[in-house]
């Protein structure tokens, strides 16, 4: 039998990890997995200071691969901080045409908002999160290359990895794995760039990151309609789009710009959220609409989709999501967590994620 990658990735499988009690691959070590003809490399990223636990998953890893027709086995622990982080330069050769499947992605979500400031990513943080507490493999994308905040709100920092120079290894958290241009840059640094940049950059985030075995991946894009969007529905199979919104009119005139644009791209809209919806006063409990309400119900009716969730305008929200652990992992019992628990199990329900 033809020795290829998926059949290393089914022999690894049987190695367990001495601390997570699953299998190697499916707990996300492996990484940067290269099959080149009789011949296997690949990196088990840990935590540095369990090196001498891994030893012998490693030796495990390198036999199985071996019983799997490789003659020649190359492993190496790493984490990290060991290796220098790769910089994104738009890659040289031309892509494949056409939407590609992301290595090791089942389905990918887009999280898009017509305007700014309407808690795009603070919804996409927490539905990963939730996701995970649903027993989910979950990825997440900061293509927001701008205003990357998925570092902050996933209190991750450090900057990732290349074992190789060109496979990049993602960060993880909150069971999270997580990549961001926002982890290339020092912070505070502007970036500043053209087109051909960010769509060079974008691909290089999808198809060079070593996402692992993961059962959905979310993309947090910009707001607005441009290069990142475009370029991502060209170039990988996007399985859905969900519109995040606030109520009042002015923030629904732009998303149904980027409601539309989905269209033209041929993304399903999978439906909308409110944010925001309302506000219940912390000292007397009163109830109050502060940004109106009722208008993104309206417009979901009006284009056939789901309300997919009305997510309350919460203090709770914003200090966890400021304190880089998400609501959904800083207060799990909370009215506010259930929010994104139930989207997260309606999600995983309808086979969306």
């Amino acid at each position: 039998m033809t020795m290829t990658r998926e059949s290393i990735l089914e022999a690894l499988k049987k190695i367990t990890d001495p601390l997570g009690g699953g299998d190697i691959v499916s707990a996300g070590i492996v990484r940067a997995l290269d099959v080149e003809g009789d011949t296997v490399r690949f990196v088990l990223e840990i935590d540095p200071a369990k090196a001498e636990t891994y030893g012998p998953v490693r030796d495990a890893a390198e036999a199985a691969a071996r019983l799997a027709g490789a003659s020649s086995v190359s492993a190496v622990l790493t984490a990290h901080s060991a290796k220098a982080p790769p910089d994104l330069k738009p890659a040289r050769k031309p892509a494949p045409k056409g939407p590609q499947k992301v290595p090791g992605v089942d389905r990918i979500i887009a999280i898009a908002s017509g305007k700014g400031g309407v808690g795009k990513s603070t919804v996409a943080a927490n539905l990963a999160c939730a996701l995970v507490a649903e027993g989910r493999r979950v990825g997440l994308l900061d293509a927001d290359v701008y205003g990357p905040s998925q570092p902050r709100m996933l209190g991750v920092s450090g900057r990732p990895a290349s074992p190789d120079g060109k496979t990049i290894l993602p960060l993880r958290n909150h069971g999270v794995t997580m990549m961001s241009i926002g982890l290339m840059v020092k912070e505070g640094q502007a970036v500043v760039w053209r087109g051909p940049m960010l769509m060079g950059a974008l691909q290089q985030m999808l198809m060079q990151v070593q996402w692992g075995a993961l059962d959905v991946l979310i993309v947090d894009l910009p707001p607005g309609t441009g290069d990142v969007h475009l370029t991502l529905a060209q170039k990988v199979h996007v399985d859905g789009a969900i519109v995040v919104s606030t109520p009042q009119d002015v923030a629904l005139l732009d998303a149904r710009k980027g409601i539309d644009m989905f269209g033209q791209l041929k993304v399903p809209v999978l439906g909308l959220i409110e944010n925001m919806s309302t506000h219940i006063c912390s000292n007397c409990g009163h109830e109050e609409h502060i940004f109106g309400h009722g208008g993104v119900k309206a417009e979901a009716e009006r284009l056939g989709v789901p309300l997919l969730a009305e997510i309350p305008l919460h203090l709770d929200i914003r200090v966890a999501a400021d304190g880089g652990v998400p609501v959904v992992v800083s207060h799990p019992e909370s009215a506010q967590s259930g929010v994104f628990r139930k989207l997260a199990r309606d999600l995983v329900a309808q086979g969306l994620a």
